[in-house]
């Protein structure tokens, strides 16, 4: 994914706040984890109620060493029979390791079959009604699996930069395509990796990896559960629940 496309990134910033950006994020790692114990087994890592969490709800939250250290942060989604996870790019090999030497239980499974792309701003639900009109009665931080233009999808209302938006997972051999079949819509352009930042900044949404030094998470400095201020980490009823920031 290019820092910037031929607009540049103050214009990429804009247009997607005016109407909706196109962005390859197929770096990023996704995975799917199954099995009849996989929330409970998932839990031992991962500070969320899983159990309780309903089908086609998502997540976002963090991944905790076996002494409540912050590895990173994710967004889990429950698919019914496996819950699905979207990792950072720097850290999925990493992430990905972990969760198969921590989780006896269930199958951890890298998706590298599949690529991904986000359509984010306001007009991106108008865009994508065009494909496919159930698409707009998913809610924020709900996935569900789609057909568009022929290609299975898993269409999730997400994203990270403040605007309305959509992240799309497929098989990469389709991504191409469908990727110029949103970018001939005359209301979408490509956006980079300047722009999504710029758009992360100014909508005040935390980038994880520039407060927690994953290099130096070995040495705790930093990473406890307690100073992870962005609302990831829930409890069942019956335990302490924080509700001072919205669940996202």
């Amino acid at each position: 994914m290019p820092i910037w496309y031929p607009e540049k990134i103050i214009s990429e910033h804009n247009h997607t706040r005016n109407q909706v950006s196109l962005f390859d994020i197929s770096h990023m790692g996704q995975a799917s984890i199954g099995g009849d114990n996989a929330a409970q087994a998932l839990e031992q890592l991962i500070p969320t109620d899983l159990v309780s969490l309903p089908t086609n709800k998502m997540h976002y939250c963090c991944l905790t060493d076996t002494q409540g250290g912050i590895l990173d942060d994710l967004v889990i989604a429950n698919l019914g029979q496996d819950y699905f996870l979207v990792m950072n790019a720097a850290r999925k090999e990493h992430d990905l390791k972990h969760l198969r030497d921590n989780i006896t239980t269930a199958a951890v499974v890298e998706h590298t079959e599949n690529a991904l792309i986000a359509l984010q701003g306001p007009m991106a639900i108008e865009v994508l009604n065009r494909f496919h009109p159930h698409i707009t009665d998913l809610d924020f931080m709900t996935i569900a699996d789609f057909e568009i233009n022929g290609v299975p999808c898993f269409v999730s209302r997400s994203g990270y930069t403040g605007e309305d938006g959509f992240e799309i997972s497929m098989p990469a051999i389709s991504a191409m395509a469908l990727a110029r079949t949103f970018l001939n819509e005359p209301e979408v352009k490509p956006a980079g990796l300047g722009a999504r930042d710029s758009l992360r900044l100014e909508a005040g949404v935390a980038f994880v990896r520039a407060r927690y030094e994953y290099s130096n998470y070995a040495g705790r400095s930093g990473n406890s559960v307690d100073n992870f201020k962005v609302s990831s980490c829930w409890r069942r009823a019956g335990r302490r629940i924080s509700r001072s920031r919205p669940h996202f």
